[in-house]
């Protein structure tokens, strides 16, 4: 068929897409976010000596920690792709098996449509892990986090390292 290149093509340009997205992905991460999250929890401090209670209020403040979600993030994102990458490479060895024009057709159009689907999907999962980085820590970190969790005898302030560069 004579648009069978053009697909080749873009089943080509679709992996190396997603390996530089990645590792442009994972280098940001690895970098940027190591040298701001670095101190994190260490430098998370209460007006308090109350034993425990820095690290019960860093818990309710942070409940995930920034670069592990993030890490996830691009795991969880990467995986339809790379179920995509998989299925396409496979059904192109059963083709070149086969070797009729019809099969071709056929294959052509389930690697058309599973790559709709995988691109719905990741951008789902693009979407919803944006959403759960709002719920869990909003878009912007304040200077001040105020805690009452126990074991704080009172309500206590607590203050973040770096928030301006934390801010998304």
């Amino acid at each position: 068929h004579w648009t069978a290149p053009a697909r080749s093509d873009r089943l080509l340009c679709s992996r190396i897409l997603l390996t530089v997205v990645v590792i442009f992905r994972i280098l940001i991460v690895a970098i940027v976010g190591e040298t701001v999250y670095d101190d994190e929890q260490t430098m998370f401090v209460c007006n308090t000596l109350q034993p425990g209670c820095n690290q019960a209020c860093y818990d309710q403040a942070f409940p995930i920690s920034h670069i592990r979600y993030w890490v996830f993030q691009i795991i969880m994102v990467c995986t339809p792709s790379l179920c995509f990458i998989t299925y396409s490479v496979h059904q192109s060895a059963k083709q070149r098996e086969r070797r009729t024009t019809k099969s071709k057709m056929r294959r052509q159009e389930g690697i058309s449509r599973f790559y709709i689907i995988q691109v719905v999907f990741r951008n789902a999962l693009e979407i919803g892990f944006l959403v759960g980085q709002y719920f869990l820590y909003g878009f912007n970190v304040p200077s001040m986090y105020e805690c009452d969790r126990y074991p704080c005898i009172k309500e206590v302030e607590c203050y973040v390292s770096r928030p301006t560069e934390k801010t998304v």
